[in-house]
């Protein structure tokens, strides 16, 4: 599947880009072999966004480092009810 595409080919197969950003890949459009535009996906890029958040979040920053650490506590389902 083709992932990089010069202006040229972008005019010519805008369709066929699109499918292959669609289905999760990342698309570079170029211009005299240097890259220019990149197309991503809706889908790809809200989970980009979303990671952002979260690494920016100081919570989630010091839960995700007693997780690598295997300091965090995990707890059953099932405590959560009642």
């Amino acid at each position: 599947m083709k992932s990089t595409y010069t202006i040229k080919e972008l005019q010519r197969d805008t369709a066929a880009a699109v499918r292959v950003a669609e289905n999760g890949a990342l698309v570079t459009i170029t211009r005299h072999d240097h890259p220019v535009v990149h197309v991503i996906s809706d889908e790809r890029l809200g989970a980009m966004l979303e990671t952002m958040e979260l690494l920016a979040d100081d919570a989630f920053q010091r839960a995700l480092k007693r997780l690598q650490a295997g300091r965090q506590k995990f707890y059953p389902v099932s405590s959560l009810a009642d």
